[in-house]
Parts: C-alpha cells; structure tokens; sequence
C-alpha cells in the first residue's frame, strides 16, 4: 500500500516541479522528498487518526529533507518543499466546503473548512519547524570572521 502511493506521490511532485521550472538535476530529489512526506502522513493518519497531526508530521517530514536537501545540492529550500508539500494540501476539503457554501448547507460548509483551515495550519507549522531547526543547525556552523589589527 506504502510503495503504491510513494510511486503515486512521487509521480505528482515531480508533475507539480515540471510546472514551478525546478532544475531538472533536482526534480527527482524534490519527488522523493514529498513522497516521504506523503507516506508519513498516511502512515500517521492511521496511527494517529488525526488529520491535522498527520499533515504536520508530513509537512515536518518535507520541510528537514528539504532542509538537509539544500544544504547537500547547494539549492535554495522552497525549491524541495513547495512541490513536495503539494500533496499534502486539502483541495478536497476546500472543493467541497464550497460545494456546501453553494448547495446552502452552511453547517457542512462550516465543519469542512475548518478542518480544512486546521490542516492547512499543520502544514504550516511542521514548514516553520523544519526551517527553525535547520536555522538552528546552521546557525552553529557559521564562522565568525575575525578582525584584523592595522
């Protein structure tokens, strides 16, 4: 089940860099990245039964390979996760939360796009974690240059 949607996964990241112009040396890296991601949130959707916690376990995930990826191929972050967080985005929540809007069931439409806000939050902060460790990280390899005396 996990190596069907890691392929699936991969499949659409790598679709989503061909559309944000990602450097074709990069694109299969930045694939395997979401798709980590992507079987990490539906490994911990159904440990967790939390779609939220399942969302930023997968964005966490995205965000410290995206991390360690920059680093390794000398390319900005947002070139891995952006197309890597992708699959992780609750379009399906968001489509039928409108639905609801249209159809007039405004409870529906109500309980839908909150879950959909909760996720999209989750996605959020498992980014801003990654990136604040990989700060920190880099943070204590900088070299401090030293002043010369005339």
């Amino acid at each position: 089940m996990y190596i069907k949607a890691f392929i699936f996964a991969t499949m659409c990241v790598i679709g989503f860099g061909f559309i944000f112009n990602i450097p074709r040396r990069v694109l299969l890296h930045t694939g395997v990245a979401g798709a980590l991601g992507w079987v990490g949130y539906s490994y911990f959707l159904t440990t967790l039964s939390s779609t939220i916690g399942a969302a930023l376990i997968g964005a966490l995930i995205v965000g410290l390979l995206g991390e360690i990826l920059a680093r390794t191929m000398k390319m900005p972050a947002t070139t891995f996760i952006i197309p890597g967080i992708i699959p992780l985005v609750p379009g399906y929540g968001l489509y039928y939360s409108m639905l609801k809007i249209i159809e007039a069931n405004y409870q529906e439409a109500l309980n839908v796009g909150f879950e959909s806000l909760l996720i999209a939050l989750g996605i959020a902060a498992g980014i801003i974690i990654a990136t604040s460790m990989g700060k920190l990280i880099n943070r204590r390899h900088v070299v401090i240059p030293r002043f010369h005396r005339r």
